[in-house]
């Protein structure tokens, strides 16, 4: 495939790749990422069902939060058929749509759950700063606004990647770094002229990644300069403790994602495995902490989780 030229009508298919240079230990890899699935997929759904059964949480926080368990398990159902093919199955070749179809997914996910902790982060503002006026400014009608904001935003984002990448060719061995497809990854595949897929790919990280990461940030400067008015220390802990879940959900998010960013830009002559590993670090950790962070940070949550799981109170 190397030497033969393809164009999108010729529609070339991908080979995915476990760990470079561990072929032979690979399975338990796949024992590690079923274990991290397991408890994405587990965690956010006991998430979903406490806030839908427990009337205290029907607030605004916790429709976030729904709202974030929702995407999370997008991410890990987006990369979950590809990633069982290649370490389970040994399936490595996959078509040029469905490759393009699970990059979309898996980007518009990546980019609705910043939108998500953007929107979490007004929560917190409001809640914190303007605590009098939260009921009137975050109306069930306004969440829902937000969400749909959210999404649409990232769709729009996202759905041109396909289409830019589809009418280009494709002239090289087109092996993928990942057991998944991922934009980064195929952008150094096609022989064409890739400025625009370039110039686009940076808009959108900085109209997203970049404007949300600035304004999470200004609302927790607003908020620290709020809290320390408060005269009490221990009132000002217990006003601070409310944003800790959010700020750790923040922080495994950004951090891996700035540290993959980092590795493409300056990292190449790094082992690829390293690649690799930082990749599933950024899909597969937030979707497994989010859960347990907030199950062990919000009272309500562990209360109920407690109840079901050991038919206790807590």
């Amino acid at each position: 495939m190397g030497g033969e030229s393809h164009n999108s009508s010729g529609l070339p298919p991908f080979t995915l790749t476990g760990l470079p240079g561990q072929e032979t230990s690979q399975h338990w890899l796949f024992l590690l990422l079923g274990a991290l699935y397991t408890v994405s997929i587990v965690g956010n759904a006991f998430i979903l069902f406490i806030i839908k059964e427990e009337q205290s949480l029907h607030q605004p926080m916790y429709y976030f939060l729904s709202v974030l368990s929702v995407n999370d398990l997008g991410v890990s159902f987006s990369t979950l058929p590809t990633v069982l093919a290649v370490f389970c199955f040994h399936i490595r070749q996959i078509g040029f749509n469905s490759c393009m179809s699970q990059m979309f997914f898996i980007h518009l996910f990546s980019f609705m759950e910043s939108g998500i902790l953007l929107a979490m982060s007004f929560d917190r503002y409001v809640a914190i700063c303007n605590p009098l006026r939260y009921a009137a400014v975050l109306t069930d009608a306004r969440v829902v606004w937000m969400g749909v904001s959210v999404f649409l935003r990232s769709f729009c984002m996202v759905f041109p990647l396909p289409l830019l990448l589809k009418r280009l060719p494709f002239c090289k061995a087109n092996v993928l770094s990942h057991a998944y497809c991922l934009h980064p990854d195929l952008i150094r595949l096609p022989c064409g002229d890739i400025a625009i897929n370039n110039i686009f790919g940076l808009f959108i990280v900085i109209s997203t990644f970049g404007l949300d990461s600035a304004l999470i940030l200004l609302s927790y400067a607003l908020i620290l300069r709020s809290v320390l008015s408060i005269a009490s220390g221990e009132e000002r802990l217990k006003t601070l403790n409310t944003c800790v879940s959010h700020l750790c959900a923040v922080l495994i998010f950004y951090v891996p994602m700035v540290g993959v960013s980092m590795a493409a830009r300056y990292g190449r002559d790094a082992p690829q495995y390293v690649h690799t590993l930082l990749s599933v670090v950024y899909l597969f950790v937030p979707p497994m902490l989010n859960p347990v962070i907030y199950s062990i940070k919000t009272k309500e949550i562990r209360r109920r989780l407690c109840k079901i799981l050991l038919g206790t109170k807590f």
